[in-house]
């Protein structure tokens, strides 16, 4: 509520200077008026002629006038000028990748600016217009990207690291080259301050939204998304933001700055980045604290997901119905959460000798998984609940070793946060729970010793992991170089199905349920397949890139040329006999940028 009030009451002061100006404005013509006056009277002044003593009186009455009213004037532009202080830093335009990151800039500030006397005329862009006290800065950048794949994976942008296919598949030989402007982006920031209230709003939108499935035969009519959209209220040293911003899991450059340009989601032209990355763009509000210009504490709450990994988790035979909508496994979204994810976070900036800049941090993350069911073979069984909650620690650096070369580096490991990984690997399996001899279920079924023991469903996280560690590498003042390799991890969690029943072959093992389970074989013969080949227990990717400006002017934007090679390689849990281990992908994206000034 207080953020709401401070962006009404911000925008009401809009109109201030421009009623200073009036009054301003009014003063001045007074002092002119009343020159004009006393000359007009001297004229009409009837005979006989003043004396010198009396036209000296006049004089010196106004003389004090005019100083009365120099006074008057210098006052009210004293306080137009501190009603325009200067805006808040925006988010700079980007020299690469796929954000609108300046990895060159100067670090932002970590606390809230302070008024002071400055131009108020000076504007952030040359695009960036005032209405009434705020600035409202456009901003954005026109991308044409060539994108070539030398597997088919599917996707005619972003890419699905986690599906890209094997040699033994069709789409494992075919190529694919695109053509795409939809990684375009347009943003608005619009920043006002009152007293020693700062509040910004930020949307953010690109044109990777859901498309037709026939987008690509005629018209190419990409839709219009949401990226971010928010608003960040200061006041001293204390922050609260609302609305839909970067995870804080996310790595972050700059303090816990919510700002594209001090967020740290590589400099990568594929549309997902880079594999490794933790990273969510998620509704949130977060409260943070900044004791020092060095140190800042917060907590976010962000939008949770109960998720099972994009169709790999099979769940145990018997429920089976009951839970499959009540976990997102990447087409669902109506899933039922517990409560939000809760993750704090701590950062450490500072500026080393010589203008480096050095970036610390840390950050948890409690999430939870609940689910209802109904205990098979269970007389006047009725709804059972279960939950469990898990967590994890996020960890990172962005260390200006040398100037303008820069180390980065993140690690995550989590139990339970797969869905922070790209989505590549499931939050949690559900296994069966026996209420008599190790089974439940139907046993000895077709026999005249049949009978129906009860079981019910428990709720197992899966442990994963990810991280990055590459270099940015300003060369020269128009070209840089940046590497990256990252690697993500999920362990295997699996369970004997105790639920299932074969009646076509009643001396079948029973298969598993869960994630990455082995095969079974008995007397040389497969009674028990392995998992699918999409349960993965590792994905990896070496990135090289190299961005050109080619010009760039503060008045004009900047014109560049970004180009990007990656290798994938997927691992799975299980691969049948002669099936080949990994598939693997090569990638190379051109891409030509225009960017907003």
């Amino acid at each position: 509520m207080r953020i709401v009030v401070a962006w009404m009451f911000a925008f009401g002061l809009m109109s201030a200077p421009a009623a200073l100006a009036v009054n301003l404005a009014d003063n001045e013509k007074a002092v002119s008026a009343g020159a004009s006056d006393v000359t007009t009277d001297a004229k009409a002044s009837p005979t006989p002629t003043p004396t010198n003593a009396e036209i000296a009186a006049e004089v010196d009455q106004l003389r004090a006038l005019l100083k009365e009213q120099s006074a008057q004037i210098a006052a009210l532009r004293a306080d137009l000028a501190s009603r325009d202080a200067a805006p808040a830093p925006s988010a700079m335009a980007a020299p690469g990748g796929s954000s609108v990151v300046a990895p060159n800039s100067p670090a932002s500030p970590i606390l809230a600016p302070k008024p002071g006397n400055q131009d108020p005329e000076k504007k952030e862009s040359p695009l960036s217009f005032r209405i009434g006290g705020a600035d409202f800065t456009p901003g954005g950048f026109m991308d044409f990207t060539s994108i070539f794949r030398s597997t088919n994976t599917g996707n005619p942008g972003g890419t699905n690291f986690f599906a890209i296919p094997f040699n033994n598949q069709v789409g494992g030989h075919l190529t694919e080259e695109r053509f795409s402007a939809q990684n375009s982006r347009v943003s608005l920031k619009v920043h006002d301050k009152f007293g020693e209230n700062d509040v910004t709003g930020y949307y953010e939108m690109d044109f990777l939204g859901n498309d037709a499935a026939n987008v690509f035969v005629t018209s190419n009519s990409h839709t219009f998304r949401q990226r971010l959209y928010f608003v960040d209220y200061k006041r001293d040293r204390w922050e609260v933001l609302a609305g839909q911003a970067w995870s804080w899991l996310t790595p972050n450059r700059v303090g816990l700055s919510p700002y594209p340009s001090d967020v740290f989601y590589s400099l990568n032209m594929d549309f997902n980045y880079q594999v490794g990355l933790t990273w969510t763009r998620a509704p949130q509000v977060r409260f943070a604290f900044h004791p020092n210009e060095h140190w800042a504490l917060g907590v976010a709450l962000e939008n949770p997901e109960q998720f099972g990994g994009q169709g790999e988790v099979l769940f145990p035979q018997f429920f089976n119905a009951q839970l499959g909508g009540q976990i997102d496994e990447g087409n669902i979204s109506s899933t039922p959460n517990l409560h939000p994810d809760i993750i704090p976070k701590v950062t450490w900036d500072t500026t080393t000798g010589g203008g480096k800049h050095m970036h610390a941090e840390i950050a948890g993350l409690v999430t939870s998984v609940k689910i209802t069911d109904i205990p098979s073979n269970v007389p006047d069984a009725t709804f059972v609940s279960h939950s469990k909650t898990g967590g994890g620690v996020e960890a990172a650096v962005n260390l200006e070793f040398l100037k303008n070369i820069r180390f980065v580096a993140n690690g995550f490991w989590s139990d339970g946060g797969g869905r922070y990984i790209f989505g590549m690997g499931p939050q949690a399996v559900f296994f069966p729970v026996d209420f008599q001899n190790n089974t439940c279920g139907v046993i000895n079924q077709g026999t005249p010793t049949a009978k129906a023991v009860g079981c019910d469903v428990a709720i197992s996280l899966v442990h994963s992991g990810s991280g990055i560690a590459g270099f940015e590498a300003q060369i020269t003042p128009k070209t840089m170089i940046y590497g990256y390799y990252g690697g993500a991890y999920f362990q295997r969690n699996f369970a004997t199905d105790l639920t299932f029943a074969s009646t076509t072959n009643p001396t079948i093992v029973q298969p598993f349920t869960g994630f990455g389970w082995p095969q079974q074989v008995q007397g040389g013969v497969v009674v028990s397949p392995g998992s699918p080949n999409n349960h993965n227990r590792s994905v990896q990717e070496p990135t090289l890139g190299w961005i050109q400006t080619f010009w760039k002017s503060p008045q004009y934007g900047a014109l560049q040329l970004i180009t990007q090679a990656s290798y994938l390689t997927r691992s799975p849990w299980f691969v049948a006999a002669g099936a080949p281990k990994n598939a693997h992908l090569a990638m190379g994206w051109v891409d030509l940028r225009y960017v907003l000034p």
